[in-house]
């Protein structure tokens, strides 16, 4: 005889009448214990209802833009014989929230989230928790790499990631842009600014020793030995990254990656120093995927498209020391570089909303 159970939404807290946005399961399917089958959004949170047993679904009882609360039926289950999870209504089965977008959390496709533990009381509300990836993917076509873990981005906490997850034994790869593994901090941010601040602080103690009766020669920059000097220290740490990821067999995809599914990442290939499409692309299938991609250079909408502004990227290329030169933003990358320009003879000036520099330095 067939085990058919009602799957309820659970204990929420306090909240009502909340939409269901999406639906992840359909008739036929099959889940696992605490897989996601519909996602519901209050003005708080956006909620994950798990499923509490195995099963093959059977009936769906809601459809987009229903509104449920605690206790609404979502669907009816054919559990397995080995379910012995109990009803959804009890308070063990909590759904997984996410907070809504501009609140400081990562973008909902992540499922950078963990699951909500038991609720002791009707008025406890969805916390943040690990919620598991929809079962069921919609990309059908050919896969050209199949793996255990993604790792989309190959900054510090990507490649870190990547090759934790390799010498446990998983199959990784790695998607990333650029040419080296490192990502912006290694290849055009933390360490190459570091590099040019370590030179320009040099320059800087060997002026201020005329002071102390020291003369040395007049200081000549050439920007091409700054170029070498700075692209030395990037390739030395990025080579031992190839290196550490070769040795791990992990798989580096170069492009930029963009989810199919829960499953499937379509890759737009990139080559050359910087991030120039090919026009190829590639499909990666995969199991798990950690999230890494970083952040980028705010675009102002005022700012025009003219080649005598750059962003920190560009202020590393050194093409030219300008006599004068605007920085808009007085945080640490502005400061650094400023910095840098400044000690090689441009008259510097910087403009900063609030009213301080390097704002939450301490």
């Amino acid at each position: 005889m067939a085990n058919l159970v009602e799957v309820k939404v659970p204990d929420i807290g306090d909240f009502t009448d909340i939409p269901v946005i999406e639906i992840l399961v359909k008739p036929g399917d099959t889940v696992k214990k605490e897989d996601s089958l519909v996602s519901l959004e209050s003005d708080k949170a956006t909620m994950e209802v798990p499923s509490t047993h195995a099963g093959v679904v059977k009936e769906l009882k809601v459809k987009l833009g229903d509104k449920v609360s605690m206790g609404s039926v979502i669907l009816v289950l054919e559990a397995s014989d080995s379910a012995t999870a109990a009803p959804s209504s009890q308070p063990g089965a909590a759904p997984v929230a996410v907070p809504p977008k501009g609140e400081g959390a990562a973008p909902r496709d992540t499922q950078a989230v963990s699951r909500a533990p038991e609720a002791s009381s009707p008025k406890a509300a969805p916390v943040l928790a690990s919620s598991p990836m929809p079962a069921a993917g919609s990309y059908t076509g050919n896969v050209d790499v199949t793996c255990e873990m993604l790792v989309l981005g190959a900054g510090p906490g990507g490649y870190s990631a990547a090759f934790r997850a390799a010498d446990l034994g998983l199959k990784t790869v790695i998607v990333e842009r650029y040419a080296q593994l490192g990502g912006v901090c290694l290849n055009v941010g933390c360490i190459p600014s570091k590099a040019l601040l370590h030179v320009a602080a040099v320059a800087d103690e060997i002026r201020q020793l005329e002071l102390h009766g020291i003369i040395f020669g007049k200081q000549e920059m050439q920007l091409d030995g700054l170029r070498k000097h700075k692209d030395k220290v990037v390739g030395k740490l990025t080579t031992g990254l190839a290196g550490m990821a070769k040795m791990r067999k992990v798989e580096v995809v170069r492009g930029i990656g963009q989810f199919l599914d829960a499953n499937h990442l379509v890759v737009e290939l990139t080559t050359g120093n910087g991030q120039e499409k090919t026009g190829e692309k590639k499909i990666v299938r995969f199991e798990k995927a950690i999230i890494a991609a970083g952040s980028q250079v705010v675009r102002l909408p005022f700012i025009p498209d003219d080649p005598r502004i750059v962003d920190s990227t560009g202020a590393l290329a050194l093409k030219e020391v300008p006599k004068k030169m605007l920085v808009i933003g007085g945080g640490i990358i502005g400061l650094e570089m400023g910095t840098v320009y400044s000690t090689l003879g441009s008259r510097l000036d910087v403009v900063e909303m609030l009213d301080g520099l390097m704002p939450g330095a301490d």
